[in-house]
């Protein structure tokens, strides 16, 4: 791209995001009243981890919403210049790399392998609906062609192929929708807010940014260079990034959702100005979701709740106990095959396809998705032990997927010997780990008037009482998952 048109490009932006951003008139985001959820039909909560509502949701939510919903399962793709290095997604920060030296990297970026079709292919095999692409991560590299930057695949890399664009064309013709993971932080650029993380990569100290006028902006390449040493004009970084999200949302087609990432970088308070970002998002498609993974309770605008590397309800990995779980929006839990969410050539210990389909089950039953990921080698190739997985998780979806699909949590919450869904009057009860030959359910209130084997279709005897209803299995559970449909009636007490 020529410098000086992105340059004037990002320059415009930039000063109409200043002049928007000083309107000291407009209301503080997220502090009207809740109001009620029409798609839900309750009313939201902000502590009980419920997004408040300001107004009637358009419909093309309501509906973006129940779909993904009753999807189930999508699959994470961290992938970007970093996959070359072999040492994960946070090589540049953990390794303290010059961002300069860092950014010629992308001059062997060369993926031969990649090939869009395949991977959505593979993945909707494995019996996912949709696919989360990094299409900027935290080092600021751009997987897409952009405006706003000449950091990106088309040029800045000798491969000069639009990734997002290939693989956005392979999603829509394969009936997968694609979320759009971007990054609010950046390692890279002078501009961007300086947080905890990515300290060592060389840039300035920060000073006090000059009043913005927009003529600094013209030639910034994307690696801030653009911006007067040491000088961190997150004005100009904010308007490069709506200038980006603009092109996400614009030169794509459909896209499903965008999924933030990095907001916890930056002490509590900070403005990520998300009464700008998301308002732009609905604008551009009114059914685009927003997830954003802040590990706290959603704030307006959202419309997904995400956890990472944790199921909902639970914070074993850290990074959930400021949340408490939503009942209005729809849950996700985002977990790694292996350790890494980038292309570690140390990443030996993947989960076995076993302990994936577990994790999936359990998501299911705490009414949640699961987003599981991959990350694609340097030559753009999914992993052969990621491949391996997806072959046998779809092998078990195309038998049992209809119990996750399309499903809600279950009567009983998940235990420590599985968990249970629900599809109208089925209830579906999930056995993952029993050493008994019986099971006893603390289901109150229904009629149990069926119990079938899901995998061999066998009727399986029980006993009701007003405690509950015990299952008789005759032998210990030997499969991934024994299923047990219960065909339920909701009882009515004589008052």
């Amino acid at each position: 791209m020529n410098c000086t048109i992105k340059g004037l490009l990002f320059a415009i932006t930039a000063a109409f995001c200043l002049s928007a951003f000083c309107i000291s008139a407009l209301p503080a985001f997220g502090q009207t009243g809740p109001e009620n959820n029409l798609a839900n039909g309750v009313a939201s909560d902000p502590a009980k981890g419920e997004a408040p509502v300001t107004g009637q949701l358009p419909e093309a939510r309501i509906a973006s919403r129940q779909e993904f919903r009753e999807a189930g399962f999508g699959i994470f793709i961290h992938w970007g210049i970093y996959s070359m290095l072999g040492d994960g997604e946070w090589v540049l920060n953990d390794q303290d790399i010059n961002y300069k030296e860092y950014a010629k990297t992308a001059g062997g970026f060369y993926p031969a392998g990649f090939d869009a079709e395949e991977w959505v292919k593979a993945i909707k095999a494995a019996g996912a609906k949709y696919i989360c692409f990094t299409s900027r991560h935290h080092d600021g590299f751009s997987m897409f062609d952009s405006e706003y930057t000449d950091y990106d695949i088309m040029d800045a890399t000798p491969f000069g192929r639009d990734i997002v664009k290939e693989l956005a064309d392979a999603c829509h013709k394969e009936g997968i929708r694609l979320h759009l993971y971007y990054s609010l932080i950046d390692w890279g650029r002078e501009d961007a807010p300086r947080g905890r993380t990515g300290k060592g990569t060389g840039r300035p100290e920060p000073v006090e940014a000059p009043v913005c006028t927009g003529s600094d902006k013209a030639g910034n390449d994307g690696t801030g260079t653009g911006s007067p040493e040491g000088v961190t004009d997150t004005a100009s970084y904010f308007g490069f990034m709506k200038g980006q999200i603009t092109e996400l949302l614009s030169n794509y087609g459909e896209i499903g959702a965008i999924w933030f990432d990095g907001d916890w970088d930056m002490p509590e308070g900070f403005d990520w100005r998300y009464n700008e970002l998301y308002p732009l998002i609905h604008s551009l498609q009114p059914g685009c979701l927003i997830g954003n993974n802040h590990h706290k309770n959603p704030v307006e605008g959202e419309d997904i709740q995400i956890f990472e590397r944790d199921l909902p309800g639970e914070n074993e990995a850290g990074y959930s106990g400021a949340q408490d779980v939503s009942t209005v929006l729809p849950l996700e839990t985002c977990q790694t095959m292996g350790k890494s969410w980038g292309y570690d050539i140390h990443d030996t210990e993947y989960k076995s396809a076993e302990e994936l389909i577990h994790y999936l089950v359990n998501a299911a039953g705490r009414g949640g998705n699961l987003l599981l990921n991959i990350g694609p080698g340097p030559d753009g190739r999914l992993p052969v032990q990621a491949l391996d997985r997806l072959g046998k998780i779809g092998k078990w979806m195309d038998e049992f997927g209809f119990t996750i699909y399309g499903t809600q949590r279950g009567d009983i919450l998940p235990r420590d010997w599985g968990a249970t869904t629900r599809k109208g009057d089925t209830l579906y009860v999930h056995i993952l780990d029993l050493q008994d030959n019986s099971l006893f359910l603390p289901l109150t209130g229904q009629k149990v008037a069926e119990a079938v084997c899901v995998n061999d279709g066998k009727r399986v005897r029980f006993r009701q009482d007003k405690d509950g209803v015990l299952l008789k299995l005759g032998r210990i559970p030997e499969e991934t998952d024994l299923i047990i449909g219960l065909t339920t009636r909701k009882t009515i007490k004589n008052k």
